[in-house]
């Protein structure tokens, strides 16, 4: 458990902190000085000797970006690839799919949105069949019995899971169903997007063929960067994504191209250096004070957020799971969202709204059109959410 020293430290390594009470992590969380440092420093160097010449300058702690990450994930640098953000390596690895007619692609109710709107794309594209397997209606998430049984049945071209959906505190027993899919020899993907800085991860006992994530959330990076896993056996299978460029692929003859020989068959060859800097910054934080304890003190500030918001009036708490995350999400009838939201911001306490179309069969089956989400890391305070609450408490009031 982080002691209260070292939560006083991150703290002062936070300028934020000072200003306001930060609950949005889920959406973006506030940079540490060690990773506003590594891109403003970056981008001085482009500033003074220019573009090409920073990146030749930065050769070395560019090229452990890829070995940090590796180590992150328990796996090889070649396995790691940069990218954009969490759906631009999510879409790539989906690309890299050889779906034909008539395959199934097996997912769940909380899949992330984008990540839907990608597989019903998928559907009128390539005629493939999508399937969402049923939750457990008892515990909340995946049905692990059901989705077994698709798997065997439908013997899925790809398997698509959100690790923690950006709609609800739960989290998604993403290694159970790598164990399923490695039976059946499926594709598998996982969307890491928000487990990723706050929880341990381990592709080597999730058995996925990709994770794809981003830096902003609870690894506590920058915008517009994301990283992707790709797995030595997608590599060696010859998965490519759609449309290489010559850092992905070499032009070996006038009509024939090769692609690299590792996950940088993923990336592009223009990249945001200062934003790899700064990534490669934030997963080295994390790693230094230990993915077990984040995990830990998150799940531990979400809890008493969820007792705490549970005991107000009126106020609704939709998460459901047998294992339960950093991302707080409630209701209040008769309320407008906007508002409450405008409200807090006005007492300085960050949160969000996850709308209606972001979450369809989780908010249908639990009879709302809304949520408020407010996701706690490990650098708030059991006194902020108490803040939290107090303000709460007058806006309904």
């Amino acid at each position: 458990m982080l002691d209260q020293n070292r939560i006083q430290q991150l703290r002062q390594e936070t300028p934020g902190v000072a200003e306001l009470i930060h609950l949005n992590n889920a959406g973006a969380a506030l940079m540490p000085q060690q990773v506003l440092k590594a891109i403003t420093d970056h981008l001085e160097l482009e500033a003074r000797i220019g573009g090409y010449e920073a990146a030749a300058d930065q050769m070395r702690p560019l090229a452990r970006f890829h070995m940090v990450l590796a180590d992150f994930l328990n796996t090889r640098s070649r396995n790691i690839a940069y990218s954009g953000s969490a759906t631009d390596a999510y879409n790539k690895a989906l690309s890299s799919i050889p779906f034909e007619e008539g395959d199934v692609l097996l997912t769940t109710q909380d899949d992330y949105v984008s990540n839907h709107i990608a597989f019903l794309q998928l559907q009128r594209l390539k005629k493939i069949e999508l399937v969402v397997a049923p939750i457990d209606t008892s515990a909340g998430g995946v049905d692990l019995t059901a989705m077994q049984q698709l798997i065997k049945k439908h013997q899925p071209t790809l398997v698509a899971v959100t690790h923690i959906p950006t709609n609800s505190g739960l989290i998604q027993d993403v290694e159970a169903i790598g164990r399923m899919c490695k039976e059946v020899d499926s594709w598998y993907l996982v969307d890491a997007c928000q487990s990723a800085g706050q929880l341990p991860l381990d592709v080597e006992k999730i058995h996925c063929d990709f994770l794809s994530a981003t830096f902003r959330k609870f690894l506590r990076g920058p915008r517009g960067a994301g990283f992707l896993y790709v797995s030595d056996k997608a590599l060696q299978a010859g998965l490519e994504p759609i449309y290489l460029d010559l850092h992905s692929a070499r032009w070996t003859k006038e009509r024939e191209y090769e692609v690299v020989n590792s996950a940088k068959r993923f990336e592009l060859w223009e990249r945001p250096h200062a934003l790899i800097l700064g990534g490669k910054a934030a997963v080295e934080l994390a790693m230094d004070i230990g993915m077990p304890h984040i995990q830990e003190r998150v799940q531990m500030l979400a809890h008493h957020t969820r007792e705490r918001l549970g005991k107000l009036s009126g106020v609704r708490v939709l998460d459901q799971g047998p294992e339960l995350g950093g991302i707080v999400t409630f209701h209040i009838p008769g309320q407008d969202p906007k508002l409450i939201k405008k409200q807090l911001q006005e007492q300085q306490i960050n949160c969000s709204i996850v709308a209606y179309d972001s979450a369809l069969y989780d908010f249908n089956r639990k009879g709302v059109k809304w949520a408020l989400r407010v996701s706690p890391h490990y650098y708030n305070l059991e006194e902020e959410v108490e803040k939290l609450v107090h303000s709460l408490k007058g806006i309904i009031r």
